[in-house]
């Protein structure tokens, strides 16, 4: 099982397989989003470009999960909800990459996990 790549995220994807921490700017309102999507949700135009963001943000939530994600992935395993720091308004998920369970407003950075050649996943662990 792989992660399902659709028309919005398929450049995204690449460029994490690239080791690139990036969301989508809107080149009307500047709103900066993520996931990737066509259209900007505030002023509904569809002219955006990547733009890389600090890997660093805050533990919102997170989930232990029982299903696995990936062939060979070892369950169970801790799911993190981060709030980008240079884009609040902006959520991204990842595995868990420490020891002591995460904490709601932890400091987080990325940490980008190469499955193979095409694919990178964006996990987080603690900031010191």
């Amino acid at each position: 099982m792989r992660p399902v790549v659709d028309r919005d995220s398929a450049e995204w994807w690449k460029r994490v397989a690239g080791h690139e921490f990036v969301v989508q700017r809107c080149d009307s309102c500047g709103t900066l989003r993520f996931p990737a999507r066509v259209y900007c949700h505030r002023c509904r135009t569809d002219r955006w470009h990547w733009e890389p963001v600090s890997p660093t943000g805050h533990v919102e939530s997170w989930i232990v999960s029982h299903q696995p994600f990936l062939a060979g992935t070892s369950e169970p395993y801790v799911v993190v909800m981060v709030r980008l720091a240079d884009a609040p308004g902006c959520v991204m998920y990842g595995n868990w990459c420490a020891e002591d369970p995460p904490v709601a407003g932890q400091p987080v950075e990325a940490v980008f996990s190469t499955v193979d050649e095409d694919l990178s996943l964006i996990n987080w662990r603690p900031r010191e």
